[in-house]
């Protein structure tokens, strides 16, 4: 499984003025949208979360996004290595995902650009 990048996941309270300070320091405008009522911001390598608390207090347990090539290789590679995948793969406006949690307790999110299938 190859690993792609990472992308930084913030919780925030205020996205607006959230949003204008990282398109300024990342140099690229965001790409919005929203998932289960939690507002998204992807600017560069960062990605702005917020939204009820009860849903971003579920967000905050995930460490970091990182983009693989494919989620079932990457599903296939966690498994076997020992890692819990709790959830999907499942399709997302990005492509798809799943959420792991290694041996260590640290919890991941698995991205790709796919179509779901």
């Amino acid at each position: 499984m190859e690993i792609l990048g990472t992308t930084l996941r913030i919780c925030v309270e205020d996205l607006e003025s959230s949003v204008a300070f990282y398109e300024r320091l990342a140099g690229a405008p965001a790409q919005r949208f929203e998932r289960g009522g939690v507002s998204v911001a992807a600017v560069g390598c960062f990605l702005l979360m917020s939204g009820p608390k009860e849903e971003i207090d579920i967000l905050r347990k995930v460490s970091a996004t990182i983009a693989v090539e494919n989620v079932d290789e990457a599903y296939a590679v966690l498994s076997a290595s020992g890692a819990h995948v709790i959830a999907g793969p499942v399709p997302t406006p990005a492509g798809r995902n799943l959420i792991a949690m290694h041996p260590d307790g640290a919890v991941f999110e698995y991205v790709d650009r796919r179509a779901a299938t």
